[in-house]
C-alpha cells in the first residue's frame, strides 16, 4: 500500500489500518534496553518503595521517570 492511500484510509477514519502495519517487528529507535547495576543505599532504596507505592509504580519506573525526567532538563 502506498503512503498516500493508507494516510487517506487514515485520515477518513472508515476503516482500520492496523492491519497495514507488522506489529511484531516494530521498534521504536534508540529505545533498545541495555541493562546497568547501581548500588543504593538502603534508606534510598526504602523512600524509593515508599515513593513508588504511594505512585503505584514499580520501583524501576520510579527511577527511570525521575532520571529521563532529568536528562531532559539538563540535555
Amino acid at each position: 500500500m502506498k503512503t498516500t492511500e493508507l494516510d487517506k484510509k487514515f485520515d477518513e477514519g472508515k476503516e482500520d489500518i492496523v492491519d497495514a502495519f507488522d506489529l511484531e517487528s516494530g521498534h521504536r529507535i534508540n529505545h533498545e534496553q541495555k541493562r546497568v547495576n547501581v548500588d543504593f543505599p538502603k534508606w534510598m532504596v526504602r523512600s524509593l518503595d515508599q515513593e513508588s507505592s504511594r505512585l503505584g509504580i514499580t520501583r524501576q519506573s520510579l527511577i527511570k521517570m525521575w532520571i529521563a525526567d532529568r536528562l531532559k532538563v539538563s540535555g
